[in-house]
């Protein structure tokens, strides 16, 4: 790849027909050889992260526009470096809680008039999220202070088995024999893991989203919703500029859209907020584990040290974690401007505040208490129990603060009737519920060997009873999960039978092949499954939610293991009970073991971390507005240089045509970046998307911002759109705006496979495209021919009458990759 040239200089007057089309490829990465279908290729502008690249040949294309002007010049925007090409971020598949929940906050119901809800709504994700934090900190002081520190370290035959636990082993009597002491050293562990999330939020910050957005873009306009969380609503009154026509004849909404604002591709200042506040949740937990333990023996024995010590300690953990809490709930997202300022004394005091205090607990733990001595587990049951109770709440009244907003404005195609986000937020609990539970089981049976944690003939009390009931009810849910599933498949398998004849028939008159009519019947056929993903998630979180209040009350009345609390409840009970267990806990032990498989695998393998970066492509597309620990938000890098790289190509190209061409997820980006374009570049740029999510997926997922008023008032606001599909595409689908006398945005479906059998011209068997490979259609070539024609006639060459207006022809372009 040939090396960065500066982009091209302003081109002499009279070179004013030089046509652009800007290609963003979709999730997966993709070199720029690919997706310009050309080996040869130069870096125009950018770094080794994101750029946008040109053929070799096309690199000063505006300086003789005359030698292009048939076709348009090909640029590729290649992102995928900011998601996909670091081995290490291969372990960003542990965050997988933190990012699901950071989706459920954008995943709430178109809202008009309903700031408070909005806001209320925000507030309750944002705490679900500090939740989460709280709730993997106290799975890693499970591991270090109570399964190894407490028990292990406290039980001879468990000490003696495992050489290294030695020194701290409580019947060698050591220094470190003190349960206290046991307790402050093993501390580290989980202290060093939240100084490790928020070493790795700061990092990738800096890294990928402390990208300025392009200025003057804050006059985007289109249909929005106000920015709910800085209470103050767009207005428009007398003063207020009135609506544009844009140029093309149709009105423009003056209301900025949501993704239009200046602000909404740069959280700086609510991430870093988010970050100090979660920092110091983690240190205070892992300060009230270590406390908790010591303050409960000062509390009921004689022991040396005052008991005014912890009573102290702990009402400063409470008024420090109070603190927290006000801090997560005083502010959201401000979108409005572009918010430059931090809280400077709050990112610097409250997570050394918190240090502080966990330093002043490990100092209260390891003073001396020597009739001091472990046993049984650490006094936290009530606290995981308290833990997932609390989140149960928060996600019933996540829920309905959702349904109430979508009442108010209810649009039919939102999934689950407004409740996905806390469908969503469900479903990060209970992946960190099974990281947690999986975690502690694997570690509790490994240090107590040929015994079963908690059962008879244990040596060890084993992890919080509630784990164990939360892993019993997995096989159950499992079952569940069975319906729906044997559901979709009956019913695709009936779907696919139907539509063989009507393809026979839609290929006519070629001889019908029963195996390819098969073939098509089939991917046709399973191409809606998308579409049945939130009914799935709806059972899953439900089912989820009414199984998890049940392992609560159920640990916390009988206060033992499930295997042990039916003991006398017949025959049958128990041993149902004793395989719920053991089947619950072998499978929540091996999900974790994939978890930790494959960000090892990944780590190592191109192309598994490849299909992992397909995850994240879709998964960090927003903005990281409830979980700082989230992985990071690559668009927040990208849309800006997609506005900067057309606002600065039109500036400097007054007569020129851009066409800006979105495969998949790059459709999502192109998009997102039109509506960042004042409206003066806005008028000069048509849009050309094709295997799109935007109506399907993130207009059903993510109403309040790609709803179907927010792609109308982008349709009124660019000069021209288009968007092609076919009904084998999994991902991809029309985006639904008919909107007369305009015509429409859809063209499709597409005919796919081109050719139904073998033919002179194409002797071998044409494949079925299903989500790639657009461009190989002729209606790709035709429809962006269009969309330049409509931009603005050629300029004639010098002596020759100006040219008619011709049916499209079909051009070259390189492939995009999805």
């Amino acid at each position: 790849m040939a090396s960065a040239t500066p982009p091209p200089s302003s081109p002499t007057p009279g070179h004013t027909a030089t046509a652009l089309e800007l290609l963003v490829h979709g999730v997966g990465g993709a070199t720029p050889q690919e997706v310009l279908g050309d080996p040869r290729t130069v870096r125009v502008t950018g770094d080794t992260t994101a750029a946008v690249y040109r053929r070799t040949e096309d690199a000063d294309a505006e300086q003789d526009p005359e030698r292009r002007r048939d076709e348009p010049v090909a640029e590729a925007y290649c992102w995928s470096g900011l998601t996909s090409g670091n081995a290490s971020r291969a372990l960003w598949l542990l965050l997988l809680p933190f990012m699901v929940v950071n989706l459920a906050h954008w995943m709430r119901p178109t809202a008009t008039g309903c700031t408070r809800a909005v806001r209320l709504y925000g507030v309750l994700v944002r705490l679900i999220a500090l939740s989460l934090t709280v709730l993997l900190t106290a799975a890693a002081c499970e591991v270090a202070l109570d399964l190894v520190a407490w028990q292990c370290a406290g039980t001879a035959s468990c000490s003696e088995r495992r050489s290294w636990l030695g020194f701290l082993s409580a019947h060698q009597g050591g220094w470190w024999a003190q349960p206290g002491r046991r307790l402050a050293l093993a501390a580290v562990l989980p202290a060093a893991l939240v100084g490790l999330l928020w070493y790795l939020s700061n990092r990738t910050w800096s890294a990928y989203e402390s990208q300025r957005p392009l200025d003057g873009t804050g006059t985007a306009t289109g249909i929005g919703e106000s920015d709910p969380d800085q209470g103050d609503a767009e207005s428009h009154g007398p003063g207020a500029p009135g609506p544009d026509t844009g140029g093309t004849g149709r009105r423009a909404s003056p209301v900025r859209p949501a993704l239009g604002r200046p602000g909404f591709w740069y959280g700086r200042r609510l991430v870093a907020r988010l970050r100090a506040a979660h920092t110091a949740a983690g240190f205070l937990t892992v300060a009230a584990a270590v406390s908790g333990a010591a303050a409960h023996h000062d509390r009921t024995a004689s022991s040396p040290v005052p008991e005014a010590f912890g009573s102290l300690l702990q009402g400063a953990l409470l008024l420090c974690a109070l603190v927290v809490v006000w801090v997560v709930c005083r502010r959201g997202r401000g979108e409005r401007t572009r918010d430059t300022r931090l809280d400077g004394a709050l990112i610097s005091y409250l997570p050394v505040a918190a240090a502080v205090l966990l330093a002043l607990a490990v100092l209260y733990a390891g003073l001396s208490r020597p009739d001091w001595r472990s046993a049984g587990s650490l006094p936290g049951e009530a606290a995981f129990q308290l833990l997932a109770l609390g989140q149960g709440l928060l996600v019933v009244a996540l829920a309905l603060v959702a349904h109430g907003v979508y009442r108010r404005t209810p649009e039919p195609r939102t999934v689950l009737r407004g409740l996905g986000g806390p469908a969503v937020a469900m479903l990060a609990c209970a992946l960190g519920g099974v990281m947690t539970g999986g975690v502690a089981q694997r570690v509790a049976d490994w240090l107590d060997g040929p015994g079963t944690p908690g059962m008879d003939r244990a040596d060890m009390a084993g992890p919080p009873v509630l784990l164990s009931w939360q892993a019993s009810v997995i096989p159950v849910l499992l079952l569940l999960l069975l319906v729906p599933v044997l559901v979709l498949v009956v019913r695709t398998t009936r779907t696919a039978r139907r539509l063989g004849p009507r393809i026979e028939a839609e290929y006519a008159p070629e001889p019908p092949d029963p195996a390819r009519t098969r073939r098509i019947a089939r991917i046709r056929a399973t191409a809606p499954l998308t579409d049945s993903a939130p009914w799935i998630l709806g059972v899953v979180s439900a089912a989820g939610l009414l199984l998890g209040t049940g392992a609560v009350a159920g640990s916390w009345r009988s206060g033992e293991v499930p295997g042990r609390a039916f003991d006398g409840s017949g025959p049958f009970l128990e041993s149902l009970a004793e395989a719920a267990q053991s089947t619950g806990s072998w499978l929540v032990g091996l999900g974790f073991l994939l978890f930790v498989a494959g960000g090892r695998r990944a780590y190592k393998d191109a192309s598994a971390r490849r299909t992992i970066g397909i995850l994240w492509d879709v998964g960090t597309f927003w903005p990281r507005a409830a979980h700082p620990f989230a992985p990071p938000c690559y668009a927040e890098r990208a849309v800006p240089d997609l506005a900067s790289r057309m606002s600065a190509w039109t500036a400097t190209n007054p007569g020129g045509r851009l066409v800006i061409s979105g495969h998949s997820q790059g459709s999502v980006l192109a998009a997102s970046a039109v509506w960042q374009l004042p409206d003066a570049t806005r008028r000069r740029v048509a849009l050309l998307t094709y295997g799109s999510p935007l109506e399907r997926l993130y207009g059903r997922w993510f109403p309040a911002y790609f709803g179907p008023e927010p792609l109308r008032g982008l349709h009124r606001s660019v000069h021209r759109w288009r968007n092609l599909w076919r009904t084998t595409d999994p991902i991809g689908g029309p985006v639904r705006i008919c909107a007369d006398p305009d015509p429409a945005v859809d063209r499709g479906p597409l005919k796919d496979p081109l050719v139904y059998g073998r033919t002179t011209r194409l002797p071998l068997p044409e494949p079925i495209l299903g989500h790639s490979d657009y461009q190989a259609d002729p209606a790709f070539a035709e429809e962006r021919a269009v969309l330049f024609e409509e931009l603005g006639p050629l300029v004639p060459r010098q002596g020759e009458p100006p040219r008619e207006r011709e049916g499209p022809q079909r051009g070259s372009s390189g492939r995009s990759s999805g």
